[in-house]
């Protein structure tokens, strides 16, 4: 039988749930309502005090209706939102078949630089 395995607890990686809540228009109370969850719980996941779990991004994102990898590498406050060219705001009005395409030319051109 092994011995004991050490781990060593990381941090999470940080989330953008506060920037899309505020981008949203939502207020703490609002988010923690929809997510069935107390306003100071939430809070504490806003900040990283408290861990986040996938069943917590996958309700966030539903309630603040984007997709998990969002909430944890865009920051929609940083974006343009008048930019219609914008990378996001392409993807984000991409149908499915159309973001698969994005994901090959853009492949694409890193490959090959054009």
């Amino acid at each position: 039988m092994p011995g004991r395995v050490q781990f060593k607890k990381t941090p999470r990686r940080p989330t953008f749930v506060r920037q899309w809540r505020q981008y949203r228009g939502l207020s703490q109370e609002q988010l923690a309502e929809r997510l069935d969850m107390s306003a100071a719980q939430l809070s504490r996941v806003e900040t990283g005090k408290q861990p986040y779990t996938q069943d917590f991004l996958e309700a966030a994102a539903a309630a603040l209706s984007t997709d998990v990898p969002s909430l944890i590498m865009r920051d929609p406050l940083k974006e343009d939102p008048n930019d219609p060219n914008s990378i996001w705001s392409l993807w984000d009005h991409a149908k499915p078949g159309q973001r698969r395409m994005i994901v090959d030319i853009a492949k694409t051109v890193t490959k090959t630089g054009t």
